[in-house]
This record gives structure tokens, sequence and C-alpha cells, in this order.
């Protein structure tokens, strides 16, 4: 049988390598996995309380160590990715072989190391594409888990000195935002999951393609560095076509970001006096790393991640401030009242097209 486009099991191996690097004990985990589960009900009644949105049903918590994660991530992948993966494969011919066992495993390597690299940085994380939405597998079905990092969230609680009860309370109040986001909203899961499958199926590997946008970002290179700089690679070589969706996902994501933060802590006023510093320390975090690895996170797509957080930011207080506190709910109604990654931007122009403008709070 011919070798697919990607060596998933080898990719899990690799990412479960780079990943289990020094640690906190995993025996500490299991205590951490009742704790968090315990303070779920807590941390849902506050989102609730500041957002109006319900989520469907009780959270499942699950705290993982970073192997377990990289696992979750590369199952996802390999789900997410196989229709285009198919057509890829049947537009390049089932080449048995050295060569096509090579190209698997290099593409496993460097999936694995990439996962393997991120699972030291991440503390949680809702993500409606690590679960089958039909619900046949996966830890939560449907992809209704949230996942916590356990030892990276008590590395940080012992490197910087912080309280654990309140950070572990402050990183689920934002992983819980987005639960109560996806499930609250009922139409939102659908509308996120049909973007994505909308920029997968308009990936096709048209070496034609490529080459034109190469030729055309080498003559204007401040282009080719905005586009990095939002999307990573997959910007770079992106059709118009595909921009526009990447586009809408991008605001999207911004949005739903920036909302967290911003709910995060509002909803912990009270309950997480050290909020302030947790937050002014993981942004610092966010944002250091040597040069190559500032590369990395650019080329890959996450700095246009970590600007999702602050474009977000400063989309909702804008809005806020022109037409009042709870004026954000509006993009709750339906998709066409989502704003645009320019809107976000400019958030003038979508109170303009939803018909806030002037009223001032």
């Amino acid at each position: 049988m011919a070798p697919g486009l990607v060596d998933w099991g080898l990719a899990e191996r690799i990412g479960a390598r780079v990943a289990n690097r020094p640690s906190p004990l995993t025996s500490e985990l299991p205590a951490l996995q009742r704790e968090m589960q315990a303070q779920a009900p807590l941390a849902e009644s506050l989102v609730t309380a500041v957002t109006s949105l319900v989520p469907s049903g009780p959270a499942r918590i699950e705290v993982v160590d970073r192997p377990a994660w990289v696992a979750a991530n590369v199952a996802a992948f390999r789900r997410l990715l196989a229709p285009l993966l198919e057509r890829w494969q049947d537009k390049v011919g089932h080449r048995p072989g050295v060569a096509a066992t090579l190209t698997s495993r290099v593409a496993a390597v460097e999936l694995g190391t990439l996962l393997g690299w991120m699972s030291s940085r991440v503390l949680g994380q809702y993500d409606l594409l690590l679960g089958d939405p039909a619900g046949n597998d996966g830890p939560g079905g449907a992809g209704d888990v949230v996942y916590l990092v356990g030892p990276n969230l008590v590395s940080l609680e012992r490197r910087f000195g912080f309280p654990p009860d309140q950070f572990r309370l402050w990183v689920l109040l934002h992983e819980l935002t987005h639960r109560a986001q996806f499930t609250g909203v009922p139409w939102l899961a659908p509308h996120f999951r049909g973007l994505v499958e909308q920029a997968l199926t308009m990936a096709e590997p048209d070496s034609g393609q490529l080459a034109a946008a190469a030729r055309s970002l080498t003559r204007d290179r401040a282009e080719a560095r905005r586009r990095v700089d939002e999307g990573g690679v997959m910007a770079l070589v992106a059709t118009p076509e595909q921009r526009a969706v990447l586009d809408q996902i991008g605001g999207m994501m911004s949005l739903l970001e920036g909302h967290g933060d911003v709910t995060m802590d509002r909803a912990g006023a009270g309950h997480v006096p050290s909020a302030r510093r947790f937050a002014a320390v993981l942004s610092a975090r966010r944002r250091s790393g040597s040069p190559p690895v500032r590369l990395v996170r650019k080329l890959i797509g996450l700095e246009s991640k970590l600007n999702q957080y602050e474009q977000g930011e400063r989309f909702i207080a804008y809005v806020e401030r022109v037409a009042g506190p709870r004026a954000v709910d509006i993009c709750w109604r339906g998709a066409d009242q989502l704003p645009s990654l320019e809107e976000i931007r400019q958030p003038s122009r979508w109170l303009d097209r939803v018909g806030l403008t002037g009223q001032v709070a």
C-alpha cells in the first residue's frame, strides 16, 4: 500500500519526544484534574454573569501532559486534513517507494517537531477541531472538552510565584469563555467549521500558482511581510479568494480571543486579585524569544495569533466606548454581524455597518 502524504504515527512519536522535556512530575496531574473540574462550575457561572452566554451543559475538563496534548492535536490534524490530503494524493499520484516514504516522514518530522515545541507553551485549549463533530471519537465527543496542559500551568506558577488557586481559575475563565461562545451561540460552531472547510477545499497543490505568488511577492517585499505577519506562510501564497476566507476567519478569531481576554478579567474581578500581574507576565512571555524563535512563530502563523488578542481587545474597547458595554453582543445575532479582519482594525466601519454609529454610551 502506498504511504500517505504524512506519516501520522511518526509525527506523534516525534512530537512526544520533543514535548517530553523536564517538567513537573506527572504524579501531580490527577490532583490538578480534580481541582480544575471542581472549579469549573464557579468559572462557568462567572462567565455567564458577564456575557449572558449560557453554555450547553457542564464543562468537561481534561488536564493532560505535553505528549497527550500533542497526540490530541495530531489526531485533529489527521481528521481535518484527510479530505485535502486525499485530493492532493490523487493529483500527484500514488507513488510507492523510497521517495514517497521519505516525503511522508519529512512531513511527519516537521509537524511533530512543531507540535512538540508548541506543547511547552500552551496553557489551555478549547478547540472545536480537536474532536469529531459527529461525536464518534475524542475524549469529550464533538470537541466539547477543555484541555489544560498541567505541567505548563505548574511550571509557570513556580517560576513566577503565582498563587495557584487564582492562576488556575484565571486560565479556566478564558477557556470556558470560548466554550460559552461556541456552545452558547448555536450558529457559531457550524459557521466556524464551515469557514475552515471552505479554506481547505480551496487549497490545491498548484505549482504554477505558487510560482506566480512567489514572483509577485518578490516584487513587493513589504506586502510579503504584511501577509506573513497576518497569517504565516499560508497567507503568503493564498489566492485572493483564499485570503478573503482567511480574513473572515481572522476577524472572527480576533473577536473571540479579545472577548475571551476581556471576559476573563471581568469575570475574575473579586476572585483573581493578581489578574493584572498574570496578564503582564503572559503578554511578555508571548512576545519573548530569540530571533529564530520569533521567525518560526511568524512563519507558522503564531504571530498572527498573538495579534488577535491585542486587536480583539482594542476592537471591544472602542465599540464599548462608542456604543455601550454590551454593544458587542450584536455579534452573536448572526454570521453577518461578525466583524471582518478589516473591521477589527477599524471598528468604526463595523459600527457603521451594524447601525451603531453615533450612539455614545
